[in-house]
């Protein structure tokens, strides 16, 4: 039941070409920073991501980008890449968005066993295209699918040798509905333990979702700015 890899690079060796990958995290916060590193090393191409966003140029999925290692992209915002804008103006990268709200539910399902669902959000734009719609008590809704990936790419802050995982704060966003939802889930912690060291009441993923853990190295952990005003006038970020 030693579920612990000895490495990133050998967390991700048996990874393919065109495997559909989902990567947690939010924005810059609590990304498998490593487990995209030891992707990138391996330059595997043909991806089909699925993340909330596509990282920043330069770091997270931003490198799979610059690598041309990804092949299409389903997500919720991608304002922050301006490689990814290039590719998908070009052609080079089919891009799908989704409502923040429905992608984390499709995840969700896609872990629950739910094969569809129906939503109100989307209805009379370009989201509803293409799909069926239903009334139910007076309200049309949209029906949404669920997803699903080969493999999980997650971070946590804490995990035991078993899988079971722990997260810290915000970082736990899309972490724990993406571990539920893959054929493979693999994770990296910054802190191992041994079993019966995380309090149960605190663990959130437990090791039966975990195929692989592995202990992360140098978290750069950036923190997104952006500025209104110039702080030398005294504004405020």
């Amino acid at each position: 039941m030693n579920k612990v890899v000895a490495s990133a690079d050998a967390a991700v060796a048996d990874i393919g070409a065109g495997s559909r990958i989902m990567l947690g995290g939010f924005g810059l916060c609590g990304i498998p920073e490593n487990l995209i590193a030891a992707l990138v090393r391996r330059r595997i191409t043909g991806l089909h991501t699925i993340s909330n966003n596509m990282g920043v140029d330069g770091f997270g999925m931003g490198l799979m980008l610059e690598a041309g290692m990804i092949a299409s992209h389903i997500g919720s915002y991608v304002g922050e890449n301006r490689r990814l804008e290039q590719m998908v103006l070009s052609g080079e990268l089919n891009l799908t968005l989704i409502p923040q709200g429905t992608l984390a539910e499709r995840i969700r399902a896609g872990g629950a066993g739910i094969p569809a669902f129906y939503v109100p959000t989307g209805l009379g734009t370009v989201v509803a295209e293409g799909k069926e719609t239903r009334e139910i008590e007076g309200r049309t809704y949209v029906l949404e699918t669920a997803l699903r990936a080969d493999v999980a790419l997650v971070k946590a802050w804490r995990g035991d040798r078993l899988g079971n995982l722990v997260y810290r704060k915000t970082t736990r966003n899309f972490n724990p509905v993406m571990a539920t939802a893959a054929a493979l889930t693999i994770a990296e912690v910054e802190e191992l333990v041994e079993p019966g060291e995380l309090d149960p009441d605190h663990i959130v993923t437990p090791g039966i979702y975990v195929k692989r853990i592995v202990v992360g190295e140098r978290y750069r952990k950036p923190i997104e700015s952006r500025f209104i005003k110039d702080q030398m006038a005294g504004g405020v970020a």
